[in-house]
């Protein structure tokens, strides 16, 4: 061991050492193990708020609150539903999968939120505002084009511009309102070619985010240079229009894409996230210091895996939660933890029509899983987790199918079929992108339950289906199944429970529960 990695231990030891003596526990990375990528975080007093993708999902981008930078709960959703268009409501063959709305960037100025995204499936940039942030009501904006990972920004003087592109990075001013481009502005390129800090090849330089510290402009953004990793790269400038100078400001582990974030003490953190597999992009926090005006990420620029921070509490109910679908007088319909997959029709499901239940009607024909509608999802989380359900089948119609799914490209689910007036416990297998029916067991009762663990540790990757007939014995059914994350999703896999009928209309399952915990009883 050379004298570099010697001094390097050394000074790693010190800092965990620091860490703990100072806190007695500590926060660990990844921040939260779990699906929630393109984050963009504000601070307003003591509060911090945070923004997220999860594109093809409704309602859509998702709000959360933390008191700590660690634990973190959903308190809101910028929108209901992005649009409303033939992909988005999964109608005539077509679907948004990947796409919906990307990379949003959440704002505090002069007493108003706001949070701006782009969908390439509507063509246009979104802006949504709101006196509060967790109750709304949201005003929300929309004009063309797509301005692509564009980073909304407010100024010292009140003037609002978004910063977007890719490797080319423009630039372009926003009325007061930001109802759209204020006119008579044109769009100016503020970096020709912001990808060439860490070399050129790859992917060209995105996922913008600007902020300005003591008068400096810092614009952070990602890059992937060709036989390499995930990098942060780092620009500044004097005057928003440049010019700027660029160097790299993270290149450890593939941990990138985000920006800065302070607390009340003075302390700065760099936010970012890493690819992990199929459980998704998970955020990560690294210690930032400051040297000749400019943010040094990282602990001699690694990642530590300790922080000086609170120590987290799970990601249960946080981010994702059990529920047992009762609701009392007053409570939302579902918690903040479920989104549908794509938009749901809304006259097709309930938790009111048999109280203590959620109810999946079936209002039309689908030919397969990742087209049906009303599927209602919630996060995967590692390193490990299982998601069990119970379900009340007798209302099923011919060519039903209903159960609990792992919603991906390569999707794995188990569930009750029904063919005439015969059930089947079936569990379908889509490792390889075409689903097969790998085991189906005959059914005669009408209460049956379903469980599904995966295993996300050092991106393991692996998923097993159970059933149960009396909630107590678990018994394995079908092959085990391989999760891969598939660009063509673009997302980490989700729990879903779904309904969807193949030859009449009007049958329905009710859905007891749903539990969610951070442990597995597989060691596969």
């Amino acid at each position: 061991m050379n004298q570099k990695s010697l001094r390097l231990g050394f000074l790693t030891l010190i800092y965990l050492y620091l860490t703990f003596a100072t806190q007695g526990q500590s926060a660990w990375n990844p921040i939260i193990f779990a699906d929630v990528p393109d984050i963009s975080i504000i601070r307003v007093g003591s509060v911090y708020y945070m923004s997220s993708t999860t594109m093809h999902l409704s309602p859509g981008i998702p709000i959360m609150k933390s008191t700590d930078l660690v634990n973190w709960g959903l308190v809101n959703y910028a929108y209901d539903t992005l649009a409303s268009k033939d992909e988005l409501n999964l109608e005539n063959g077509k679907s948004t999968y990947g796409k919906g709305s990307w990379a949003s960037s959440l704002r505090f100025h002069n007493g108003t939120y706001y949070v701006s995204t782009f969908a390439q499936t509507t063509g246009k940039t979104h802006i949504y505002s709101t006196k509060n942030l967790q109750k709304g009501p949201w005003k929300a904006v929309s004009f063309p084009p797509s301005y692509h990972d564009n980073s909304l920004f407010f100024d010292d003087d009140d003037r609002v511009y978004l910063i977007y592109g890719g490797g080319k990075l423009k630039m372009v001013e926003l009325t007061a309102d930001v109802s759209g481009v204020k006119p008579g502005t044109t769009e100016q390129v503020i970096i020709e070619n912001a990808s060439a800090p860490s070399g050129n090849g790859g992917l060209p330089a995105e996922g913008s985010q600007l902020f300005k510290v003591k008068g400096k402009y810092y614009l952070f953004n990602i890059t992937w240079p060709q036989g390499g990793m995930r990098t942060v790269v780092i620009h500044r400038a004097d005057k928003i229009t440049g010019p700027y100078e660029g160097h790299i400001g993270l290149q450890d582990i593939g941990v990138a894409q985000g920006g800065l974030i302070d607390d009340a003490k003075g302390n700065w953190y760099a936010y970012l996230f890493r690819d992990y597999g199929a459980v998704g992009r998970i955020p990560y926090l690294v210690p930032v210091k400051w040297e000749d005006g400019w943010p040094i990420i990282g602990i001699n620029g690694k990642v530590p895996e300790a922080l000086n921070l609170p120590a987290s509490k799970g990601l249960i109910p946080g981010i994702v939660a059990s529920d047992e679908f009762t609701r009392k007088a007053g409570e939302p319909a579902l918690p903040l933890v479920w989104q549908w997959n794509h938009n749901p029709n809304n006259k097709l499901w309930s938790v009111k029509e048999r109280p203590g239940y959620l109810r999946l009607k079936t209002g039309r024909i689908d030919t397969s899983f990742v087209f049906a509608k009303n599927t209602l999802t919630q996060r995967t989380i590692g390193p490990v987790s299982s998601g069990s359900t119970a379900l009340d089948v007798s209302n099923l119609k011919d060519g039903d199918f209903a159960g609990l799914a792992l919603l991906q490209k390569n999707y794995g689910l188990v569930g009750v079929k029904v063919n005439g007036t015969s059930k089947a416990i079936v569990m379908i297998n889509a490792s390889t992108g075409k689903p097969v029916e790998a085991q189906s067991i005959p059914l005669t009762q009408k209460i049956i339950y379903f469980k599904a663990e995966c295993n996300f540790t050092d991106k393991k990757d692996v998923a097993n289906f159970f059933y149960s007939l009396d909630g107590k014995t678990w018994k394995s059914i079908g092959t085990q199944l391989k999760m891969a994350y598939t660009i063509p999703h673009f997302m980490g896999y989700r729990f879903g429970l779904f309904t969807y009928a193949t030859k009449v209309t009007g049958g329905y399952a009710d859905f007891d529960f749903f539990h969610i915990e951070e442990k597995i009883s597989t060691k596969n």
